[in-house]
C-alpha cells in the first residue's frame, strides 16, 4: 500500500477531526448538562518518539480503544484527575455520593467516569465513521492512570513504521476547567486507502 492521496482529499483530514470532536462534545453535554465544545489544535504526521515527548511523562487518566476494522490501530483520551472528577459530578449530579476535594473516586464516580469514556470514544468514532462512508467496530475501552507517555509507548511503541497521525484535540467545558486530549493512532495505509475510495 502507499501513503500518497489526492490532494483534493486532504480536507478529509480536517472533517474526521471535526466530525468525531462535535460529535463528542455533544454527547458530553447532553450525558453531563455542562456545555462543551471541541477544539482541534492541531494535525500532524509525527514520529512515535516525539508523541511521546509531547505527551509528556505527567500522570493522567487515560481511556484507549482499538479499532478492530479497518482502518484499525488505536484512539488514546488523556485527563487529568480533577478534569474526571468534574465530569463526573456533571454526570452524577445530586443523584449519588461524590466529593469533588477528596482523593481517589467512588465506585460511583469511577462507573460515570467509564460511561463518559464510552461515550467519547464511541462518539469520536462515529464521526470518523460518517466521514469515510463506513463502519468502524471498537474494543471495549481500556482505562489506566499513569505517565502519559507510557500509555502512547504500550498502544504503538511497537508498530513498524515510526510515524503515526496525531490529532490534537481538546474537549473544553466552558464553565469548568475540564479539559481532555484525544490522540489517533490509525494504520496509515489503511486510512488513506479508505480515504481514497470517498469521491470529492
Amino acid at each position: 500500500m502507499s501513503l500518497m492521496i489526492d490532494i483534493r482529499k486532504l480536507g478529509l483530514f480536517n472533517q474526521m477531526a471535526k466530525e468525531g470532536g462535535n460529535t463528542v462534545a455533544n454527547h458530553l453535554s447532553q450525558m453531563t448538562g455542562m456545555e462543551t465544545e471541541m477544539e482541534i489544535t492541531k494535525i500532524n504526521f509525527i514520529d512515535i518518539p516525539d508523541i511521546k515527548t509531547h505527551v509528556g511523562d505527567e500522570k493522567q487518566i487515560g481511556i484507549s480503544i482499538e479499532m478492530v476494522e479497518k482502518p484499525h490501530g488505536h484512539i488514546l483520551f488523556l485527563f487529568n484527575a480533577r478534569s474526571a472528577k468534574d465530569l463526573a459530578h456533571g454526570m452524577i449530579g445530586d443523584m449519588g455520593e461524590t466529593d469533588p476535594n477528596a482523593n481517589g473516586f467512588t465506585d460511583m464516580e469511577r462507573s460515570a467516569i467509564q460511561e463518559i469514556g464510552n461515550i467519547m470514544t464511541s462518539g469520536f468514532i462515529d464521526g470518523w465513521a460518517n466521514v469515510l462512508e463506513t463502519t468502524i467496530d471498537i474494543s471495549t475501552p481500556n482505562f489506566t492512570f499513569g505517565p502519559g507517555s507510557g500509555m502512547v509507548d504500550q498502544l504503538v511503541g511497537g508498530r513498524d513504521n515510526e510515524m503515526a497521525l496525531m490529532f490534537d484535540s481538546r474537549v473544553h467545558a466552558l464553565d469548568s476547567d475540564i479539559n481532555v486530549k484525544v490522540y489517533t493512532f490509525p494504520e496509515l495505509e489503511e486510512l488513506v486507502d479508505l480515504m481514497q475510495r470517498i469521491e470529492v
